[in-house]
Order: structure tokens, then sequence, then C-alpha cells
């Protein structure tokens, strides 16, 4: 079984913005768990197309239930591919990502296309597709399921960081303002605060069998 996950955006800068920003989208505030990006290889076809591979690295923390199956130095960080083909006769970008640390644990594809939008030449809109997987006997449904809800968070982050990057780049002052900070942080220290209560409960527990 896989699970497949679709959806659309819209980026209010023209196509060739988009293209520049997605170059330069890293760091942004909606970021930080990427930590390194590198380019592994990049080439221009005969049509004028521009191909590129990278690396990206990423903090990506696993659930509790789930670190268990994995070994320690795998639980916290993650490695992606992006393959990328830039089009500029046919306007469009279209990229390809998939995760090669714990791969065989669970699979993340990633297939976005780029282009000009049809009722708006100086808007730019994106057609975004998933595919989860997992092949783990016994828990692939719940690791699936696990995985779509942090996909669709991740979307999320991952337009608020394009369009943060774009208004930087056009001169705006960006949308991320100290407001949302601020209760982004509150909500960090929340979870944070009730996964450690959470420990504090379990190893009350196993005192009172002991």
């Amino acid at each position: 079984m896989v699970k497949y996950f679709s959806c659309a955006g819209l980026l209010k800068s023209s196509w060739d913005q988009v293209c520049i920003a997605f170059w330069q989208r890293y760091p942004n505030p909606y970021s930080n768990h990427v930590l390194t990006e590198d380019i592994i290889f990049r080439e221009v076809t005969p049509s004028n197309c521009l191909i590129s591979r990278r690396l990206l690295t990423k903090v990506s923390r696993a659930p509790r239930w789930m670190e268990r199956y994995l070994p320690k130095h795998m639980a916290s960080h993650a490695y992606i591919i992006e393959d990328s083909v830039l089009d500029p006769q046919k306007r469009t970008m279209t990229t390809l990502t998939w995760n090669i640390t714990h791969a065989r644990f669970m699979s993340v594809e990633e297939r976005c296309e780029y282009r000009i939008n049809p009722d708006n030449s100086s808007w730019t809109e994106l057609k975004r597709e998933a595919w989860i997987s997992s092949n783990v006997y016994g828990l692939s449904r719940a690791i699936q399921e696990f995985g779509l809800a942090r996909f669709k968070t991740s979307v999320t982050k991952t337009m608020k960081g394009f369009e943060y990057v774009l208004a930087r780049m056009q001169g705006e002052t960006p949308s991320r303002t100290l407001t949302e900070t601020a209760t982004e942080r509150a909500r960090e220290t929340a979870l944070a605060a009730k996964e450690k209560a959470k420990d504090f409960a379990s190893q009350a527990q196993k005192k009172q069998y002991v």
C-alpha cells in the first residue's frame, strides 16, 4: 500500500522570480530543519534545460515509538536527494525529491511542477504530489499515516518559506511577524514539556511495578 497526496498552490510572483527564489530559499525562518545543501551534479542540455541534483541534510526527528527501530545516528537526521529540470522554453520547472535515509523504513517521494498561471501570467502555479510507503511488517499503516501527517505540515512551512524569500527578494517586508514567531516558539515549548511529562509519567508507572 502507498499513501498518495496531491495539492495545488499559487505563488503571486512571476515564474522567473519563483525559479530564482527556488535556488535561494534556504535559509529562511521556516526551514531551520535544513542544515546543508550541496550541488552534486549540474548541466545544461542541448535544448537549454538546466538539470541539477542536490543533496540536502535535514533534521528529521522520528517519534519516540519509532526510534527504537532506528540506529541512534539515524534517528535525528535525514539525507534527501533533489533532482530538478528547468525548461526555459516551456516555462516549467519540475522537481523530484526522495529520502535516502530510512528508505527501507519509510520512503517519501515528492514531485512538484511550477508553471505560469493561465489566468494571470504574473503568478506561478504549483502542483505537488507525494507518495509515502513503508514495508515494515505490522507497522506499515501507522508509519505511512505518520509520514503523511508530517508531510502535510511540511508543505505548509515550505510554502510560507517560499513566500518569505520572494518577499525579501522583491524588497518587501516578509509576512512573518514577531507575534507569529513567539506563538511558534510557545507551541514548541509546550510540545517539549508534554513529551517530558510523558517520560516522567512512564518512569513513575514503572516504579510502581518494581
